[in-house]
């Protein structure tokens, strides 16, 4: 059947999907890929024909429990990714399995923006957003989906599909549902008839709240289509599935200034809140003093905490916004003034890149600090709300309750602003003693919140993890009401059990992951996902979470005794996580402990390069003869038919393996052209010519290395090429392979070549392939060289010197590279690319291409898999031109496409070359 889901039973997917960021762990029966309402509706049929639950997941961002079931694990990330911007940005529709990054990339040119702003925004996608009614840092209770959601398509448990756009969809709600229809009128008469209980809700509404559902909908609306609609969101898939949404956005205030403010205590932190409020900050974040020491380990310090001897300090990140500076600067000054009271000065800045990393360092402070915890054991993160006239007292308390359980690693940090507060407790849970001091705990947390007037789930979902006090917060009558409700729409007790409302009351205390450590370079994961979204094999095998929980699984087993468990899995990984890993380091990139997924993967490729590690050395030895050899063998393959080719090549894959010998893809060109020494009078910088440039065609009638020669004889910039370059490489194509015999043997020879011709560090060095760059970059660390990616020098040395002509393109698409990206350079390429053309676009599905050298010809499918969706958004802006700055890259995005990517270096020669005969 074309269209059913795809359905995963393998030991491997089960436990790969298992994990979530939540310190629960359940195993599902079976993983459905749904792509397609149809699909969602089938899942649910299963699961009711065959007494399954069925659990929805995207992102696994869920730190509560709601992302983990034992039966039918829906995965809607694959499919449920288009959007559509209306009126101008100011609504925009879209499905669930989008981040809530890539949905704001698109919304910022427009100068719009999603309401909801979680921290996790990197992996979280709309989906959790509006399962979990998730708000974020500036977000509060004004511009929550709850608030901002205008319509959606929804399925419940019986399959029945509603989209609320439909002016008769009351109607239709009635004629499909009446049980439920009935149902959402009498509990919204009662409701609206019980004044204390209509009071109750409307307080604890009043501040961030998902606890429970949201009966605050029975009050704020009148017909039953709209109220289910407004109690599916935050319902953490209990009463159905949310295939897309419309919703209202919100402006995006151009002008911003950013300041990291130190206070002594949290005390004094938590005191300056309610006067920053007053003065309208656009967002107020606290971190206390873990927090600060854990943030003083990330690779880019923010100054203001970089030397600071670390205490009992606490700090609040300040951010203000304004339409114009004059705008910006009155609301600085009135941040400033409610501070001076305290004696407290804030130096604020409006630098774009300062901005960023004060911001990157509180986005990835949960996964750092759950990253530092201790040896052995797993990291509990919760979320709570009290009024805002109460959160000193309350911090207060909450750090007494530590001190009294025990929990000395504590951390506390969160959304002042808004009076909410996560902390996070660390130990492994799955000990008795552990269990009971955090049952005791629990139990004074709870009654802390409440009796400040608080509530015990702020943003996070209620999950497994506080559903047992779910009748403390609200009274047994209204969760008696949230049982009709749920009875009503899923009778089965189909979807998500044990979640928001509990099955048993010791719920919170079962089913918690055990740590277990490894290898050093993964035990520091949280298996939080922030590195997903940008695995090029996300939608294919693994990605680099499932890579550390598979590998973390397969220790489990061996450490059970389970041998055959053990075997199994590490029979399906060579191929899921290892072969099928373009070891492009852009999870790395992502993730706030800087776990690079690559190098677990390099070391497990290294462990079984077994013969071929000695021609991989042999290889090094003689590179100049490799390349040469290959490039002559492109070019004759280049007059052979390609069905030969391809059957020669699929012929040596069945002999040595499909590791060893690449696919012949039409794609590939014919070879380029042996590299060259000219001898220019002065050298500005020394130039590495790629072996890429000599191993493959660049499509045009001169090659890459005289491109870029061109260009920089134009400006005067000299070029030194140093002797022996036929010989040298930056070390990636061993680096990857695990090779690292080969790969030492290519570092010293490099690392000689490059010293010498640089006049010891005098010269930068200049490289006309970004992810030669990368490697060069690697390969000569430590040595006191600087290397220059090609975007970069020309962006800043060659284009102010240059005097093009208006642009001629009238549009071009860039694909910036994963190196690009690592190294920084793709706002350059950008730059270059707007010397080119009028018009510039930077598709925001772009990604890493999946070729990573040569694993796109291995595995041609990762590749394709890799580029899809960026390849629809290629097609469908139909630029006059396609640019990247790696031959491979350009390549894999030919192939993807069907449009000739050219680089960046070619496209300005080619506009050089125009403007010196015009």
């Amino acid at each position: 059947m074309p269209n059913a889901p795809t359905i995963l039973t393998r030991e491997i997917h089960r436990r790969a999907f298992a994990h979530d960021a939540s310190h629960y762990l359940l195993y599902p029966r079976e993983v459905w890929v749904a792509r397609s309402v149809a699909d969602v509706a089938a899942a649910m049929r299963g699961g009711a024909e065959r007494g399954l639950p069925v659990t929805f997941r995207a992102g696994g961002t869920s730190l509560s429990g709601q992302g983990v079931g034992e039966g039918i694990l829906v995965d809607v990330r694959q499919g449920f990714r288009a959007m559509r911007v209306l009126d101008g940005g100011e609504r925009v529709w879209a499905q669930g399995g989008l981040t809530i990054r890539h949905l704001n990339t698109v919304l910022a040119t427009r100068s719009r923006a999603l309401g909801p702003d979680p921290a996790s925004e990197i992996a979280a996608t709309l989906g959790g957003v509006i399962a979990n009614n998730s708000s974020g840092m500036a977000c509060g209770v004004r511009h929550n989906a709850y608030q901002l959601v205008e319509a959606m398509t929804f399925v419940l448990p019986s399959g029945t599909v509603i989209d609320t756009r439909e002016a008769d969809g009351d109607d239709v709600l009635a004629a499909a549902e009446p049980h439920i229809y009935r149902t959402l009128l009498d509990l919204r008469d009662r409701l609206r008839g019980d004044p204390a209980a209509a009071s109750l809700i409307a307080r604890q509404f009043a501040m961030k709240n998902t606890m429970g559902y949201g009966l605050n909908s029975f009050l704020d609306f009148e017909r039953p289509i709209d109220i289910l609609t407004h109690l599916l969101i935050g319902s953490e898939g209990t009463l159905g599935f949310v295939a897309d949404v419309t919703m209202r956005t919100v402006e995006i205030l151009p002008r911003r200034a950013v300041a990291l403010v130190v206070f002594a205590s949290l005390d004094d932190a938590v005191r300056a809140i309610p006067g920053l409020r007053e003065a309208g900050v656009h967002t107020a974040e606290l971190m206390d003093a873990r927090s600060l020491a854990v943030a003083q380990r990330f690779e880019d310090v923010p100054g203001a905490i970089a030397g600071l001897e670390v205490t009992d300090q606490c700090a609040l990140l300040l951010e203000c916004r304004g339409r114009d500076e004059a705008d910006l600067d009155a609301n600085v000054a009135a941040a400033r003034a409610a501070l001076t009271p305290l004696g407290v000065a804030a130096d604020f800045t409006s630098d774009d890149a300062e901005c960023t990393l004060l911001w990157t360092v509180r986005k990835g402070l949960y996964a750092a600090c759950a990253g530092s915890r201790s040896a052995g054991t797993t990291a509990l993160l919760e979320d709570i709300v009290v009024p805002v006239a109460a959160l000193a007292t309350t911090c207060r308390e909450l750090s007494g309750l530590f001190d009294r359980y025990g929990y000395d690693d504590a951390v506390i940090f969160g959304h002042a602003k808004d009076g909410n507060l996560h902390f996070m407790i660390t130990d492994d849970f799955t000990r008795t003693a552990a269990r009971e001091r955090l049952a005791a705990f629990s139990e004074d947390m709870v009654d802390l919140v409440l009796r400040h007037g608080g509530n015990l789930k702020a943003e996070h979902g209620t999950g497994r993890a506080m559903a047992p006090f779910l009748t403390r917060q609200y009274g047994a009558e209204l969760v008696a009401m949230m049982r009709e409700l749920k009875d009503a729409i899923d009778p089965q007790g189909l979807l998500n059990p044990g979640v928001i409302l509990p099955e048993r009351e010791d719920a919170h205390l079962t089913d918690f992951k055990a740590p277990i450590d490894v290898r050093d370079v993964i035990d520091a994961c949280v298996e939080c996902g922030y590195c997903e979204p940008r695995c090029p094999s996300q939608d294919l095998t693994l990605t680099p979470r499932t890579r550390i929980v598979i590998m973390r699984e397969i220790e489990r087993a061996r450490r059970a005794g389970d041998r055959q468990l053990a075997a199994q899995l590490q029979a399906d990984y060579d191929y899921q996580g290892v072969q099928t890993c373009a070891v492009d380091g852009m999870c790395e990139t992502a993730c706030p402990m800087a776990i690079n997924t690559g190098d677990l993967v390099r070391e497990l490729r290294a462990e079984d390069a077994g013969a071929w590690a000695t021609l991989w050395r042999l290889a090094a030895r003689y590179w100049s003869g490799v390349t040469a050899a290959g490039a002559l063998a492109l070019t004759a393959a280049s007059h052979l038919p390609s069905p030969l080719l391809r059957g020669a090549t699929r012929l040596g894959r069945a002999v040595l393996g499909a590791e060893r010998v690449p696919l012949w893809d039409d794609v590939l060109p014919r070879g380029g052209k042996r590299r060259r020494r000219p001898a220019p009078a002065h050298a500005a910088a020394v130039y590495l010519p790629s072996c890429l440039g000599a191993l493959f065609d660049s499509g045009g009638a001169t090659s890459l290395q005289e491109d870029l020669e061109l260009i920089c004889e134009r400006t005067g910039i000299g070029l030194l090429v140093p002797p022996g370059i036929d010989a040298a490489c930056c070390g990636t194509p061993w680096s990857s392979k695990g090779m690292s015999a080969g790969y030492e043997l290519m570092r010293e020879r490099v690392v000689a070549m490059v010293r010498a011709a640089s006049q010891h560090g005098e010269l930068p060095i200049v490289c006309d392939a970004s992810s030669c760059t990368e490697g060069l970059t690697k390969l000569l660390a430590g040595q006191g060289l600087r290397v220059i990616d090609a975007p970069t020098f020309l962006a800043e040395h060659v284009l102010p010197a240059l005097d093009l002509a208006a642009p001629e393109l009238a549009s071009l698409t860039i694909h910036p590279t994963c190196s690009t990206t690592r190294l920084g350079s793709s706002a350059a390429l950008a730059e270059v690319g707007r010397a080119l053309a009028r018009e510039v676009h930077v598709p925001a599905s772009a990604q890493c291409c999946g070729m990573a050298g040569d694993r796109g010809l291995l595995h041609p499918e990762l590749a394709a898999s890799a580029t899809a969706r960026e390849a629809a958004e290629v097609n469908a802006l139909d630029a006059s031109a396609h640019a990247s700055a790696n031959r491979t890259c350009e390549l894999a995005m030919t192939r993807a496409t069907g449009r000739t990517y050219e680089g960046i270096v070619q496209l300005l020669a080619d506009a050089v070359r125009r403007a010196s005969t015009s």
